[in-house]
């Protein structure tokens, strides 16, 4: 059995300099082009065959063993965030108002990791490892993973089986944590224009006024959670964007907010949607302004792990010296890894990096998001690790 891990151990500097160089230069999504040129060419100098442009800016490398077997696919994502930096590190953005908030430099560094490990031990690779370097993560509804589908990279050979690996600013530092079963929400995004009439400021009575019903209305939708929804069931509704009006005198036409619903199964995603609808139209209504509610099409759906795959995952990696495992609390943020997983078996799992001692304590998407650099090498090797041992059909 290879020891993935000390091997990894031996290629972390480059794996560190990978990644610091790709945090220096972030891309935000469909706009991943120097990052692509990057995976491209070093996977080419692994020996591995290499498509690119893959839905859009994505990459796929194939990793071919000398015996057939089993297809394993690997997913690391490659955009960034429009966040201004506010680390404390040498190595900061080089980018104005953009940023690697949510740790896609390590998954991309740490992917080349793993795929240089397996083109090491290509002899004793019993099927093929598909490398999936996905564009526009944060993308919403229209996220990469469905055009890189379309592209075909799940087929020709068919993935039986999918991985995903994402950095954790709320796991501690090492630890890998997995989850069978539903483990992120389905992040449906929604705009709500209010129509009022405007007017003077020292004249309310003649106008209609949308900022006052966008207030009640904020105030409104939070009783969705607490009034029409089963509180057992997780759910979350943010409004996270409110724009209206030029000047202090001036009562506008209009307000437009934009939210989010986060849910954990189709039923309450169902339910939640119509009452936000309900709710905006009949408080506007009931203020002589009308509401328009639009909801993104396409949203990512709930990221649903197969509950075998996770546990023969989180059992092969409980053996990898030095791994501490844990099980995961469901998440509420949206993942465009579900995709994925609607056409293959597979698990989507993550690596704690919160390290206090290194100032590594802000989560996912803060301007002062840090990673503890010591965990790349983990990553690393779990992936190798279950891509070795789900393509052999003996295991």
């Amino acid at each position: 059995m290879v020891d993935f891990l000390k091997e990894a151990r031996k290629i972390e500097p480059d794996i560190i300099k990978t990644r610091r160089e790709i945090h220096q230069r972030p891309e935000l999504a469909y706009k991943e082009k120097a990052t692509a040129k990057l995976v491209a060419e070093r996977l080419r100098g692994l020996g591995i065959e290499v498509r690119t442009g893959v839905g859009g800016t994505g990459v796929l490398g194939i990793l071919r063993g000398p015996v057939t077997g089993r297809v394993v696919a690997l997913r690391a994502d490659m955009d960034a965030l429009p966040i201004e930096e506010m680390a404390d590190i040498d190595f900061r953005s080089k980018e104005n108002g953009v940023m690697h908030a949510c740790g896609h430099d390590t998954h991309v560094a740490m992917l080349l990791g793993t795929a240089k490990l397996l083109a090491n031990h290509k002899d004793k690779l019993v099927g093929t490892v598909k490398f999936l370097f996905q564009p526009a993560e944060e993308h919403g509804g229209r996220g990469g993973a469905e055009p890189m589908i379309q592209d075909g990279v799940m087929e020709n050979p068919k993935v039986d089986f999918v991985f995903g690996l994402h950095i954790d600013g709320d796991e501690n530092s090492g630890v890998l944590a997995f989850r069978g079963g539903p483990v992120m929400a389905a992040p449906d995004t929604f705009e709500i224009k209010i129509i009022g009439r405007g007017g003077h400021g020292a004249y309310p009575h003649q106008t209609v006024d949308p900022i006052y019903v966008a207030a009640q209305l904020i105030i409104a939708i939070q009783g969705i959670s607490g009034r029409m929804i089963d509180p057992v069931q997780p759910f979350v509704i943010t409004v996270g964007s409110i724009h209206s009006g030029t000047k202090e005198n001036i009562i506008p036409d209009q307000a437009v907010l934009q939210g989010t619903i986060r849910t954990l199964d189709e039923a309450t995603r169902k339910r939640a949607k119509a009452k936000v609808a309900e709710v905006a139209r009949g408080v506007s209504r009931a203020f002589g302004a009308r509401a328009e509610v639009e909801f993104e099409k396409d949203a990512y759906p709930v990221t649903v792990n197969d509950e075998k795959v996770t546990e023969e995952a989180k059992k092969i990696l409980s053996k990898m010296p030095g791994t501490r495992v844990k099980i995961k609390a469901l998440q509420l943020g949206g993942e465009d890894f579900s995709r994925f997983l609607h056409e293959a078996r597979g698990t989507f799992y993550f690596l704690g990096t919160k390290n206090p001692a290194k100032g590594c304590i802000y989560p996912n998407h803060s301007p002062r998001f840090k990673v503890d650099e010591d965990v790349l090498k983990f990553g690393t090797a779990s992936l190798a690790q279950l891509a070795i041992e789900f393509t052999n059909p003996k295991n």
